[in-house]
């Protein structure tokens, strides 16, 4: 486990450069042509609080705080007219980013240490998986309102 967390440190201490990354991804993608309706210092901004408190999100976090963050931001997407694929290609480019950094910097020197960033980064997968499944449900309900006003309008 030591391992893992000398991998969650290292991510932590380079929070700025992974956020400046990723929003360079972001910027660049032909994927997500409409994450230009977010403004930069937001998106920035929510990427390096993950990822600057990526230990916490891992193992102090409940699924409640994830839902609550994530559901926040899939509203805030749905208010910024950004399609619900290309939130969720964020998410995913935003943990690509992270293993690419991983992978770069990551420098394995026993067998065991294997096994404890495997753990590591099955609580990564876990983490993102449930947090574009709530950035899709806040999205969702975000756009319920203005669905339910649009049925009514024509009956």
């Amino acid at each position: 486990m030591m391992l893992a967390y000398r991998l969650v440190r290292l991510i932590e201490t380079h929070s700025d450069a992974l956020a400046t990354s990723l929003l360079q991804k972001v910027q660049n993608s032909e994927v997500v042509p409409l994450y230009s309706n977010v403004p930069a210092e937001e998106l920035k901004q929510r990427v390096y609080e993950i990822y600057r408190h990526l230990g916490d999100w891992l193992l102090g976090k409940s699924e409640f705080d994830i839902e609550k963050r994530y559901a926040e931001i899939g509203a805030r997407r749905a208010q910024q007219s950004v399609p619900l694929s290309q939130l969720t290609w964020t998410i995913i480019l935003t943990k690509e980013n992270l293993w690419e950094f991983l992978r770069k910097e990551s420098v394995l020197e026993r067998p065991v240490e294997v096994f404890s960033e495997l753990e590591m980064l099955q609580l990564l997968d876990q983490f993102f998986d449930r947090a574009i499944y709530f950035a899709a449900l806040g999205y969702e309900r975000a756009l319920a309102p203005a669905a339910i006003a649009e049925m009514s309008s024509t009956r």
